[in-house]
């Protein structure tokens, strides 16, 4: 990923430098485990951990000879650490360390990610406590239809972000294996207790059956959810997109002093964040894809997955990190209009409130077939004559026969929509 949308505790995890730290750890752990095993000298692990330096230059350099990482990554090892470091890779395969490796950079960037959500948690669920009961319209295909408050749609986003939560603990689960079974995966040249003892170091479990490769359902289950996740990031995003629009303008991103809306239009104050979420979303969803379609390689192994991987394991993590940390700063900072938020609940003079009049007809006789066709052509008028529903209903002499004065006001008010608040509260932020 470019810079520009990355962060440097992920782009960290998966600079080359740390990808060939991790292989070199899982190649000293198998070392460990081969000592104890007595199938290579005593020593080798510690002389190769002491001794060892990652010379990402020299590894390139070696490899656009030898056209293969992991033979340069073990002759730039053996360079460094003497002629004991022969001794690493026994009966090993290339996958072995790939592999567990990749696994294990998804797992540190799963961490982390984790822990972004926990921030945008702690942001949602202190806003939708201060917007508990701030009224605001609730649209249904962009247009309105009743009163929520805006408290309710900050505790739905809270919601979501619970099971994505849950979601990406359970990718992270399932990423978490090592696979040290050599050729093919039988074990063939490679003691099965190398592959527990790898596991156990480096906090991964064993996996049950590898052909050659780790199965990629494992990544393509992962990949999925960030993916999920990047959906629930949009979703948010759109709506702050929605309602800073200048007809409805019911919040805005926070704009700072020195900040250009745009080049030719001085006025303007554009939610360019929350639009850029949501081309990161695409971005993010796009590799779900490639990553299900890696699951089908020929027979134990091929590496048409190899290049895909490289690809989408940075780009996909570090996206997702960057996009979920932007939406937290946006969320927190973002500028509410309770006032315009009122305003736009009355700017349809009173038509929100067609479903309970309809109902009250319904009560007093009437079919629903008829009470339906009454409130919507009074609705009709309303809307092209631009006069208030309470008003032209009050005038109906047949609606009045059936609804007391008393019970038509109390039709036309808000509290009634938000009785159920602390119920749902309850029930998100038990």
């Amino acid at each position: 990923m470019i810079k520009r949308y990355s962060r440097k505790e992920l782009t960290n995890i998966w600079s080359e430098e740390n990808k060939y730290k991790i292989w070199l750890e899982v190649e000293v752990a198998a070392a460990e485990a081969m000592e104890k095993l007595s199938q290579i000298p005593k020593g080798v692990a510690s002389i190769v951990r002491k001794k060892a330096k990652i010379d990402v230059k020299r590894i390139h350099k070696i490899e656009t000879e030898v056209k293969h990482d992991i033979i340069a990554f073990l002759t730039s090892v053996t360079e460094r650490a003497g002629i004991k470091a022969r001794y690493l890779h026994q009966g090993m395969t290339s996958s072995d360390v790939l592999d567990t490796s990749f696994n294990i950079q998804m797992v540190q960037s799963g961490k982390i990610i984790l822990k972004d959500i926990d921030q945008i948690l702690k942001v949602l669920k202190r806003q939708a406590n201060k917007y508990k009961l701030t009224p605001c319209m609730g649209r249904s295909h962009g247009i309105h239809a009743e009163p929520v408050t805006f408290g309710l749609k900050l505790a739905s986003y809270y919601e979501e972000f619970k099971r994505n939560r849950k979601r990406l603990v359970d990718a992270i689960n399932e990423v978490s294996t090592c696979a040290i079974s050599g050729a093919v995966g039988t074990f063939a040249n490679i003691n099965p207790n190398v592959e527990k003892h790898v596991a156990k170091k480096l906090g991964l479990k064993i996996e049950p059956i590898s052909t050659q490769v780790i199965p990629r359902d494992r990544h393509a289950f992962y990949f999925s959810v960030l993916a999920i996740i990047a959906g629930s990031i949009e979703r948010v995003a759109i709506e702050i997109r929605h309602l800073q629009r200048t007809e409805v303008y019911e919040l805005q991103e926070y704009f700072s002093k020195k900040q250009k809306g745009s080049s030719a239009m001085p006025h303007k104050k554009n939610p360019i964040l929350s639009e850029n979420l949501t081309g990161l979303a695409r971005l993010v969803r796009s590799t779900v894809i490639p990553a299900l379609e890696n699951i089908a390689l020929w027979h134990e192994r091929d590496i048409s997955h190899s290049s895909v991987e490289r690809s989408i394991g940075p780009d996909a993590n570090i996206t997702t990190d960057f996009a979920l940390v932007r939406l937290t700063n946006i969320l927190d900072n973002m500028i509410v209009y309770p006032k315009k938020m009122l305003e736009n609940l009355n700017i349809t003079k009173g038509l929100i409130f067609s479903q309970e009049v309809m109902l009250e007809l319904t009560k007093s006789g009437l079919s629903r077939e008829k009470s339906y066709k009454m409130v919507q052509n009074y609705s009709k008028k309303c809307f092209a004559e631009n006069l208030n529903l309470f008003d032209v209903i009050s005038a109906d002499k047949l609606v009045m026969s059936k609804i007391s004065k008393k019970r038509l006001k109390s039709i036309f008010t808000y509290s009634k929509h938000f009785k159920n608040v602390n119920l749902i509260f309850r029930r998100v932020f038990k």
